[in-house]
C-alpha cells in the first residue's frame, strides 16, 4: 500500500483502511489502475471474464467489482484526481452494469424455467428498470441506495421459442415480479462480501402497497388517476435503464411531469414537502445534514425542480435529470441570473464532495457531519482544510447562500387577507358611507361604478366551489388595493374581473395572485396600460406564469439564445402540426408579455421596442418556413431555394405589437417543379401565419406588395421579381423598395434581392415625372383615409407620419445615384440625418424632421397601446411637431424640381 493515493485513503477513511487490510491483493491491483477513470468497458469486462455459472457466483462478482470501483473512486478523488462528475459517474454506472448483469443472469434462469414473457404478437419483452432520484439524474453518491421501479410494456404470458419444450408458463406480471425480486437480491442482500446497492422500490405507485412490477398501461391509469404532486417530483429524474420502449414510457409520464400550462401548484407543494423535510430534520436535531438540512442538498435540488415542474411543459430544455444541467438550462432560458447559477452549482460541488467524504468514514449511508474528534480531523483533511472550524466556515458560506437562493424562489406565502382594510368592500359587509370612504381613500373616484363590479364578481363567485371561492376572497382585497392607484382604476378593476371570471375555474392562477403580491402588481400595470395586453392575457391566462419572475420579465431578449429555445422546443413536437404551431403562437404571446411589461416601465424606447417586435417576427418566419417546409409532402430537395422579403414595418423593424406583416416570397430553382412547390410552400406559411387557434393567430399577413399584387403569382422567381422591378413596376413600388429587406430563408436569394434593390433605388429618374408620382400617390393614401374630425390623425394627416415617409421616399428615389449611403435601410430618422449631412436638406430641418418623427411615433404607440381605434389628439397638442413635418414637406416636395 505504498501508493500516495492509498495511503491518503488510509488517512481519511477507516472502512478503505480495514478493505485494504483484509485484501492486500485488491489494494494492490487498484494501485496500478488509479492513472484513469474506472469506466463501463471494465466494468463489464470485470463481470463477463470467467462467466458466472450460478447465483452465488453471480452475487460475488458484483460485490467484488463494487469494492474494486469504491477503492479506485475514493483514491482517485482524494488525491484530486476525479472531479465530482466522475465520482457520480462512475457509481451511476457501477449501478447500471450491475443491473443489466444481475437481470440478464436472473431472465436467463427464469425464461428456461417458464418462457420468455411475450406481447400480444408473441414478441418477446424485457423488464424495463426505471432508475429514479440520484440514479436517474446520473448523480449517484458513494454509499446510495438506488430508488428504482419495475416496468414492462405490455400483459401477456410466457412462451417457449420451442413449442415442444416443456415449462410452466407464467403471466408476464408474474414473470417480472419474480425477476424483479431476484434482482434486488442479487444487489442488495448482504453477503460475506458486502452488498452492491441497498434497493429501495417504494416511489413505485401505491407505494409497499404496490406491485412489485406493472405494466405501461397500469402505470398510465395510475398517475392520470391517482399521481401526488409528490410523484411529479420524482418522476422527473426517471430515466429508464434498461429493455426498450423507452419512447411510450416517456409519453406517459412526460405529460404527468410537466404540464402543458402554468402550473402554479407545483409551488405549493414543493414548499409544503419541503416543510415537511424540515420538520422532521429538527425533530432528529439533523441541523447539521449536509443534504436535507437548510442550506443543504435538497434545497437546491428544489430550486432547480419547482422550475422543471411548473415550466418544463413549455420549455423543452428543463426536461433533464441531472441537477446542475438544470441550473445552467435555467439560466440560458433567462430564468435565473448567472450569479446565482454560479453559486448554487458552486455549493453543489462542495456539499456533494463532502457528502462523499462523509461516507468514505465508515461506508455508511449518511449525511451527517460527525461529532467525535478522530471523525471531524479525518473529514477536514479530505476536504483539504487545516482544521475542522475552517472547514465549517467554508460549508456555512455556502449554505447561507443556498438558503438565500432557495428562500427568494419559495417566499412566504401572502395568504391571509382577513385583516386588509379593503375586505369589507369586498364582501359587501361595510354599509354605504364606509364603503364609499373606503373606495375612495383607495384612489377610486367612481364608487358606484366599482361597487357594480365587484356585485357582478361576487355572483361570478358564489357559483365556483368553496375552496376557489376562499381563493378569490384572499386575493380581492389586495387587488382592489393596488388597482386603487391605478391612472384609471375604474377600469382597470373592470379589465381585472374579466380575467378572474375567465380564470376563475383554474383556482391555481387565483393561488398565484393571491400568495405572489409582485406577479399581481406586475398584472394590474399591464392592465391598466393596455386593453390590448389585457385581451391577450385574458385569452391566454397561462401567460400569468411569466409574471412569476420579475427579473425574468424585465430581462433583455437574448435572440439567438431564444431563436435556440424555440427551435428545440419545435424539435420536441416532430411532424405534429397543431403543437408545432401552438408552440410558435405561446412563444410569440410570452416575449410579447415581455416586451410589454418592459415597455410599460419605460424601459424600452420605442425605437429598441420596435427593433425587439422585428427580431420577434424574424426568428417566428424562419422556424416557419423550416417547419413549413419539412412538412410538404411533394418537396424536392432538402433545403429551399426559397426566400422570404418584409416590406412595411417589417422591412424598415418599426413593428409594433398588433401590427400586420407585409411579405413577398421569392425563388431562385431550375427545377420544373419550382413554381409549383413554393407555391404550395408560401401557401402553407401563410395558412401558419394567419390561422387562428385555440391559442390565437400568430400574424394576419398582406400579400399584396407583390409584383402585379393581388392579382400576381403567390411566388415570384428572382428572375421573373428582377425583371418586374426594374421594367414594369409603379413608383410607389420603388418607394416600397425603400424599406424592404430579407428575412430568412436562401441567403443568396437574399444577397440577390439587397443587389436588385440597390439597383433599383440608385436607378436615374426624371425628378419632376417622380415628383408627380410620389404626389399623386399622397393623395390617394390621404382620400383613403379620410379624418371628418376636429383632431389630427399622427399617420394620415397632413404633417403627420406618413408626411415624412414620403418624403424620405422621394429623397432616397431621386438622390441615391449620387449617395449610394441612402440606399441602406436604416429608417426614417437616419436617412433624414444623412439627407442633412449630405447637404440634400439644411442639416438643422433633417433633424428638426427626425425629432418630429420620432415623436409622432411615440405618440401613436402610446394612444394605439391605450386601446383607440385611431391615433388622434387635439391639433394644438402637437403643433411644434406638425410645424417641423410641413417644413420638411415645403422644403423636399413644394421646392422639388
Amino acid at each position: 500500500m505504498s501508493h500516495p493515493a492509498l495511503e491518503r485513503v488510509a488517512r481519511c477513511s477507516r472502512y478503505g483502511r480495514r478493505l485494504m487490510t483484509a485484501q492486500p491483493n485488491l489494494a494492490e491491483t487498484a494501485a496500478g489502475q488509479l492513472g484513469q477513470a474506472f469506466g463501463r468497458a471494465a466494468m463489464q469486462a470485470f463481470l463477463a471474464e470467467p462467466a458466472c455459472t450460478d447465483e452465488a457466483a453471480l452475487h460475488q462478482r458484483v460485490r467484488q467489482l463494487r469494492q474494486r470501483v469504491w477503492l479506485i473512486v475514493t483514491a482517485r478523488d482524494l488525491a484530486g484526481q476525479a472531479d465530482l462528475a466522475e465520482v457520480m459517474a462512475t457509481y451511476s454506472t457501477l449501478a447500471e452494469v450491475c443491473i443489466a448483469a444481475a437481470l440478464n443472469f436472473h431472465h436467463a434462469e427464469l425464461a428456461a424455467r417458464h418462457g420468455e414473457p411475450r406481447d400480444e404478437n408473441g414478441s418477446p419483452q424485457r423488464m424495463v428498470v426505471v432508475g429514479m432520484g440520484k440514479l436517474g439524474g446520473g448523480e449517484l453518491n458513494v454509499s446510495s441506495d438506488i430508488d428504482l421501479i419495475y416496468l414492462y410494456p405490455e400483459e401477456g404470458e410466457t412462451a417457449a421459442d420451442d413449442p415442444s419444450a416443456s415449462i410452466r408458463p407464467l403471466s408476464n406480471h408474474e414473470f417480472f415480479i419474480r425477476l424483479g425480486r431476484k434482482l434486488a437480491a442479487a444487489l442488495g442482500e448482504n453477503t460475506a462480501d458486502g452488498y452492491v446497492f441497498r434497493v429501495d422500490l417504494r416511489l413505485r405507485p401505491w407505494g409497499e402497497s404496490g406491485p412489485f412490477a406493472m405494466g405501461y398501461a397500469m402505470l398510465e391509469d395510475y398517475l392520470v388517476a391517482q399521481g401526488r404532486p409528490w410523484e411529479r417530483y420524482a418522476w422527473i429524474k426517471a430515466r429508464p435503464l434498461t429493455g426498450t420502449r423507452h419512447g411510450e414510457l416517456m409519453q406517459i409520464v412526460r405529460p404527468f411531469v410537466f404540464r402543458k400550462y402554468l402550473d402554479f401548484g407545483a409551488f405549493a407543494a414543493i414548499r409544503d414537502l419541503h416543510v415537511q423535510i424540515r420538520r422532521e430534520v429538527a425533530r432528529r436535531e439533523m441541523a447539521h445534514n449536509v443534504k436535507l438540512g437548510p442550506g443543504g442538498i435538497r434545497e437546491i435540488e428544489f430550486t432547480a425542480q419547482v422550475f422543471q415542474l411548473i415550466r418544463g411543459g413549455q420549455i423543452a430544455a428543463l426536461q433533464q435529470q441531472p441537477t446542475l444541467v438544470v441550473l445552467d438550462a435555467l439560466v440560458k432560458t433567462g430564468l435565473m441570473t448567472a450569479d446565482a447559477q454560479q453559486e448554487l452549482a458552486a455549493a453543489y460541488d462542495f456539499l456533494r464532495r463532502l457528502e462523499h467524504r462523509i461516507q468514505y468514514l465508515d461506508d455508511a449511508q449518511t449525511q451527517l457531519l460527525p461529532d467525535d474528534a478522530e471523525s471531524q480531523a479525518m473529514l477536514a483533511e479530505a476536504m483539504g482544510f487545516v482544521d475542522y472550524a475552517a472547514l465549517l466556515t467554508a460549508l456555512d458560506r455556502h449554505r447561507n447562500k443556498v438558503t438565500r437562493h432557495f428562500e427568494q424562489v419559495f417566499a412566504a406565502p401572502q395568504t391571509d387577507q382577513n385583516s386588509h382594510p379593503l375586505t369589507a368592500v369586498c364582501c359587501g359587509t361595510a354599509d354605504a358611507d364606509a364603503t364609499q370612504a373606503l373606495l375612495e381613500n383607495a384612489g377610486y373616484d367612481d364608487p358606484p361604478r366599482v361597487l357594480a363590479t365587484l356585485d357582478a364578481l361576487r355572483q361570478h363567485g358564489a357559483r365556483l366551489p368553496e375552496s376557489t371561492q376562499l381563493r378569490l376572497n384572499a386575493l380581492l382585497p389586495p387587488a382592489l388595493e393596488v388597482i386603487g392607484g391605478q391612472t384609471d382604476p375604474a377600469v382597470t378593476l373592470e379589465r381585472f374581473a374579466a380575467l378572474i371570471q375567465s380564470v376563475s375555474r383554474r383556482a391555481t392562477y387565483l393561488a398565484l395572485l393571491a400568495e405572489y403580491p409582485a406577479a399581481l402588481r406586475q398584472l394590474v400595470r399591464l392592465l391598466a396600460a393596455s386593453p390590448w395586453a389585457a385581451q391577450m392575457i385574458t385569452r391566454q391566462p397561462q401567460l400569468l406564469d411569466e409574471l412569476i419572475a420579475p427579473q425574468h420579465l424585465m430581462s433583455t431578449p437574448d435572440w439567438t439564445q431564444l431563436a435556440a429555445q424555440l427551435h428545440e422546443e419545435l424539435d420536441a413536437h416532430p411532424g405534429d402540426t397543431e403543437a408545432q404551431m401552438d408552440a410558435l403562437r405561446r412563444f410569440k404571446q410570452v416575449q410579447t408579455l415581455h416586451l410589454l411589461a418592459q415597455d410599460v416601465a419605460g424601459r424600452l424606447t420605442l425605437e429598441a421596442l420596435s427593433d425587439h417586435l422585428s427580431y420577434l417576427a424574424d426568428t417566428l418566419l424562419n422556424e416557419t418556413l423550416a417547419r413549413c417546409w419539412a412538412g410538404l409532402k411533394t418537396r424536392h430537395r432538402d433545403t429551399p431555394r426559397f426566400a422570404i422579403v418584409g416590406y412595411g414595418k417589417l422591412g424598415g423593424k418599426e413593428l409594433g405589437y398588433a401590427s400586420d406583416l407585409d411579405l413577398v416570397f421569392l425563388y431562385d430553382d431550375a427545377d420544373e417543379r419550382a413554381q409549383e412547390i413554393y407555391a404550395r410552400l408560401a401557401q402553407r406559411i401563410n395558412t401558419w401565419l394567419g390561422t387562428l387557434t385555440s391559442t390565437g393567430m400568430l400574424y394576419e399577413t398582406d400579400l399584396r406588395l407583390r409584383p402585379d399584387g393581388a392579382s400576381g403569382l403567390l411566388v415570384s422567381s428572382t428572375e421573373a421579381f428582377r425583371d418586374y422591378q426594374l421594367h414594369h413596376a409603379w413608383v410607389w413600388e420603388h418607394q416600397a423598395l425603400t424599406r424592404a429587406r430579407f428575412v430568412c430563408g436562401d441567403a443568396a436569394i437574399g444577397a440577390s434581392f439587397e443587389a436588385l434593390r440597390r439597383e433599383v433605388l440608385s436607378a436615374p429618374r426624371d425628378a419632376a415625372k417622380l415628383r408627380e408620382d410620389v404626389l399623386s400617390m399622397r393623395e390617394k393614401m390621404r382620400a383613403g383615409h379620410v379624418n371628418d374630425t376636429d383632431l389630427f390623425d399622427l399617420k394620415h394627416d397632413r404633417g403627420g407620419i406618413v408626411d415624412v415617409e414620403f418624403c424620405v421616399q422621394y429623397l432616397v428615389l431621386r438622390h441615391c445615384a449620387g449617395h449610394p449611403e441612402l440606399a441602406d435601410n436604416v429608417g426614417n430618422i437616419a436617412l433624414l440625418q444623412r439627407a442633412g449631412t449630405a447637404g440634400l436638406l439644411p442639416s438643422d430641418l433633417a433633424q428638426a424632421a427626425a425629432d418630429a418623427y420620432r415623436e409622432l411615433r411615440r405618440q401613436q404607440h402610446v394612444i394605439k397601446l391605450s386601446g383607440a381605434e385611431y391615433a388622434r389628439v387635439p391639433p394644438q397638442a402637437l403643433e411644434s411637431v406638425r410645424n417641423a413635418v410641413n417644413a420638411l414637406w415645403t422644403q423636399v416636395m413644394d421646392t422639388a424640381a
